[in-house]
């Protein structure tokens, strides 16, 4: 199973340098024009792992391998200062849960980059497409968070 996974994420790098895809579903088609099937939900996880960023082009956003290091690779503090450094993100607190808005297609890449980091003060996260859920286990630690997240990002 694990060298399936592989080739698909070889084959999904591969598409995305290759071509302009805006959407998981167009990167799940272009996975089955390569011979891989594949849900839009297993392109979803695989495209956190990979790391992929949305970048604009022509004024749409579109999949784009990281610019440096291998997602793998990196920390996910180091992961976390490569994503949000100049990106702007809105924060907002809803009880002890932080709400981040960021650009579009990249909340489940913060998400895993805050799950991998593992800082104490995040109890865990939900991604969406452009916005992500953060709890926390008090006001304290609230405060701690966003104050790391919004030094981080623009």
């Amino acid at each position: 199973m694990e060298v399936m996974k592989r080739a698909r994420q070889q084959a999904i790098g591969d598409v995305v340098q290759d071509r302009d895809l805006h959407t998981q579903q167009e990167v799940v088609t272009a996975l089955a024009e390569k011979g891989f099937k594949a849900t839009q939900a297993t392109v979803s996880r695989d495209i956190t792992e990979m790391g992929l960023v949305k970048v604009s082009r022509d004024g749409r956003q579109l999949y784009a391998l990281p610019s440096s290091t291998a997602a793998s690779e990196q920390t996910g503090e180091q992961r976390l200062v490569e994503l949000l450094d100049g990106m702007p993100i809105v924060v907002s607190e809803s009880g002890l849960i932080l709400v981040i808005r960021a650009v579009p297609g990249t909340a489940h890449a913060i998400a895993a980059a805050l799950d991998r980091a593992h800082w104490p003060d995040v109890l865990g996260t939900i991604a969406g497409d452009d916005t992500l859920f953060i709890a926390t286990a008090d006001g304290p630690a609230l405060a701690r968070v966003r104050h790391r997240l919004e030094r981080l990002g623009g």
